[in-house]
């Protein structure tokens, strides 16, 4: 026979492991569906992105229906509208590309110039010749088209990825739009105790916020592509435009993507002004612009709407970019924001809920 203390003690230790289990238990859970994500990326990525285009459509389709329009008809019609809008937008981009190759022979003339000048400098300096500068030269590039050469297949293949995923995603959009009420009695099924009501308010809640993330985005990169636009025809570099949306587009890419963005303006505004001030003032322009759109413009604009923790909402992009690479970086944050709604009405998530961010007078026991 146990004494009372000692019935005490075995049932705090049954406790405690039982605690230990379940912590241990999660961290598997989290593990596993890290793999089965890392693993499964060219299942889910185009399947995400339907379902992101898919819950943008879903208002549209429903206006459309109610006007007496056919189901499949008005998906058609509601894709055309996205893919319209698009091929608009490419085709302004394209036409300030147009612009500047006119530009390009002037360019390339001043580029030659400096070189030479670089090349004079090197002499005078440290009494290297010009043909030995040139042999140099030489050598790198023979080193840098091997490397180019491993760049384009590597860029091939991912045109042929891209090409794949832009036919699947749309064929998805249609399947998934058009069998909208199956894939809904499909959650029934698979939450038999969660009443119809709380699934259909969640759902509703999870377009709005896939519709939240969409607008919010969008602002962003209107702010961002503003900003960098005026400080650039400010500093006098032509085709502020074109630079400037070309680097809010970038900033999708952490750090690397304002990089390679910035290179093309600091060379334009080098060999045209012949001052190192004006690049330093591209350098000066997109560095501040980057440091709003971190720490102000995007939590505001996207974390808010999604009523997500700026922290948490970071480490999401971070995971997504590990897991997902680029996809990942657009698709997690949505993803985030669903999760938060469905913990904030779930009773057994109000810890997660809270961690996610919000106000916890959002939790609905």
């Amino acid at each position: 026979m146990f004494s009372v203390p000692g019935l005490r003690y075995i049932v705090l230790v049954k406790l405690k492991d039982s605690t230990q289990l379940s912590y241990l238990t999660i961290l598997q859970y989290i593990v596993f569906s890290g793999v089965i994500l890392y693993v499964g990326r060219p299942l889910f990525i185009p399947l995400s992105f339907a379902l992101l285009i898919s819950c943008i459509l879903y208002p549209i389709c429903i206006w459309l229906e109610q006007r007496k329009v056919k189901k499949m008809t008005a998906i058609i019609l509601s894709l055309s509208l996205i893919v319209l809008l698009l091929a608009a937008i490419l085709f302004l981009f394209f036409q300030q590309l147009i612009s500047f190759s006119s530009e390009w022979p002037a360019l390339q003339l001043k580029l030659s110039q400096a070189f030479s000048e670089i090349s004079s400098w090197i002499t005078h300096k440290f009494s290297i010749s010009a043909e030995r500068q040139a042999e140099w030269f030489e050598n790198a590039s023979r080193q840098s088209g091997s490397d180019a050469m491993g760049f384009v297949r590597k860029t091939i293949s991912a045109g042929t990825i891209s090409g794949v995923l832009f036919i699947l995603i749309p064929v998805y959009v249609v399947l998934i739009l058009y069998h909208r009420e199956r894939w809904v009695e499909v959650l029934y099924h698979i939450f038999p105790t969660q009443r119809k009501e709380r699934i259909r308010e969640i759902l509703h809640l999870s377009i709005k916020a896939y519709y939240n993330f969409i607008k919010g985005m969008l602002l962003v990169y209107l702010i961002v592509g503003v900003l960098n636009s005026l400080g650039l025809y400010l500093l006098g570099v032509p085709h502020a435009f074109l630079f400037g949306f070309t680097a809010s587009i970038l900033t999708f890419i952490p750090y690397a993507g304002i990089v390679i963005a910035s290179l093309l303006p600091i060379t334009l505004s080098w060999v045209m002004y012949n001052s190192i001030w004006y690049p330093i003032g591209v350098i000066i322009i997109f560095s501040m612009v980057q440091y709003l759109e971190a720490n102000v413009i995007f939590p505001l604009a996207v974390s808010s709407r999604l009523k997500v923790n700026a922290l948490v909402t970071i480490v999401a992009i971070v995971m997504g970019g590990v897991l997902w690479g680029v996809a990942g970086l657009i698709l997690f944050i949505p993803f985030l924001g669903i999760v938060k709604l469905i913990a904030d009405r779930t009773p057994g998530l109000k810890t997660l809920a809270i961690i996610l961010g919000g106000d916890s007078k959002e939790f609905n026991p």
